[in-house]
């Protein structure tokens, strides 16, 4: 029997293909070098090497893009038709369910996966990206908590699992924890970049920009290398700590630079330009240049079916950019996915759909609509995807909505909130200080026109 690096046994490989496929593995888990070509060698060497597939297919879901959630499916078709044992059996039952846009089934059936085989390092990061996609902070955490204990600082791998944990302790609210485990992680492994952005998050949700600067200069030689895949999200951090302290000018030239120079086209990346680009244009600085080549670039990716949190993105671009017929198109196609069973159905229809409308009520100046639409969506937001740092643009612009729209309340009950967090952000100190200023003129003109909402003051 031919086993893998992680001792789990291999069906129709050889010595040199499984070496491809832990190389793969590696490469995966620190998202650096291309894991794809190292799987292509691994079946010319093997073609019936059903591990190789399988890779495939979670390398490919794990993109959340429609065009590679189709390549994903014939990655399992080829799979199925080979002799498998009951371990890679388990990995397509899996993989089934996310291809049909069942998330949680899928994330289940690994949960039940990993448990079975705790030392399944590709199961374990699939799912560990699943519960992310779908924004489980708690199995992010517990997920990895379960089988810590079978893995051990002899194994390879062992930091990389540190790693995901950390990052599942940060999105538990343990910032202490997190940062300690992810500061071991890159100590025995400083490629490991999701390490290194699980203590950014530690940083970002404490307030500590300064310090995250810092830590992301020091270790950039680590993260920002040409072949790490995940860049641009480290740069995206980085940028979230200069406006915090108000350096909109560096936070611009990180966009202009390494997020957006090269106009790559991967969704995860889009996603990072439009939510920087958003707070940029909601901070007062001029950006309108640059929406055109973002809105662009989404067309490929936002369907309206495969992902909701990518559509919600596009749709920052598509305001942004004035397109007013790529965003019609995208919310009849949402419209049309929400009818469907199903959980991806259900996030358009109960998530996706209100932020959508809440961010197009709020660019055309209908702070009201916005207000009461953001407010409403903002606590179960979470339950279809991305960070807690991803997701603090909802209450971004729900605040920015309510000072512009001269709801003092809700405007000062929103930046009082965010200030326990983060007590020395100028942009909170902004929100604080515009709304008090904005309170008379907008009230005045409220009384004058009759105009009464749910959210003005008595």
């Amino acid at each position: 029997m031919i086993k893998d690096q992680h001792n789990n046994t291999v069906s129709g490989g050889t010595p040199e293909a499984v070496r491809l496929l832990d190389e793969a593995t590696h490469a995966f888990n620190i998202y650096c070098g291309d894991p794809m070509d190292f799987l292509d060698q691994a079946l010319h060497i093997a073609p019936a090497f059903a591990m190789a597939y399988i890779a495939k297919a979670h390398l490919f879901v794990s993109s959340s893009e429609p065009g590679a959630i189709a390549q994903a499916r014939l990655q399992i078709d080829s799979a199925r038709q080979l002799k498998l044992n009951e371990r890679e059996s388990s990995h397509l039952r899996a993989l089934e369910w996310v291809v049909k846009g069942e998330w949680s089934q899928a994330a289940l059936a690994l949960d039940w996966h990993n448990i079975r085989y705790p030392n399944d390092m590709l199961a374990l990061q699939s799912g560990h990206l699943l519960d992310f996609f779908r924004g489980n902070a708690h199995n992010l955490r517990d997920r990895i908590a379960r089988v810590l204990p079978r893995w051990s600082a002899s194994m390879p791998g062992y930091p990389i699992v540190l790693g995901m944990h950390a990052f599942g302790l940060e999105e538990c609210g343990n910032y202490g924890r997190a940062e300690e485990q992810g500061r071991k992680a890159v100590a025995l492994e400083p490629l490991d970049c999701w390490a290194h952005h699980a203590v950014t998050h530690v940083m970002e949700m404490q307030g500590r920009s300064a310090d995250g600067i810092g830590w992301m200069i020091a270790r950039e030689p680590f993260w920002a290398d040409e072949d790490n895949g995940f860049k641009v999200h480290n740069w995206w951090h980085r940028a979230l700590f200069h406006m915090d302290l108000g350096q909109f000018d560096e936070a611009l030239a990180l966009y202009d630079g390494p997020i957006r120079e090269a106009q790559n086209a991967l969704a995860l990346e889009l996603v990072d330009a439009s939510s920087l680009l958003w707070r940029l244009a909601l901070s007062g600085v001029d950006v309108e240049d640059r929406w055109q080549e973002l809105a662009d670039a989404w067309r490929a990716h936002a369907d309206g079916k495969t992902y909701a949190f990518n559509d919600w993105h596009a749709t920052m671009a598509y305001l942004g950019a004035g397109r007013t017929t790529d965003l019609a198109t995208l919310k009849i196609q949402l419209r049309s996915s929400a009818a469907e069973n199903g959980e991806a159905s259900r996030w358009i229809r109960d998530y996706s759909l209100p932020l959508i409308e809440g961010f197009d009520a709020f660019w055309h100046e209908d702070y009201d609509k916005a207000s009461e639409l953001l407010f409403s969506a903002r606590h179960i937001a979470n339950a279809f995807g991305g960070s807690h740092a991803q997701r603090d643009i909802i209450d971004w612009t729900l605040t920015e909505a309510a000072v512009r729209g001269g709801f003092t309340d809700l405007a000062t009950a929103l930046v009082d909130e965010r200030l326990v967090q983060k007590p020395y952000s100028h942009i909170n100190r902004e929100f604080y200080a515009r709304a008090l200023r904005n309170d008379a003129a907008v009230q005045q003109a409220r009384v004058q026109s009759g105009h009464r909402s749910v959210f003005s003051n008595s």
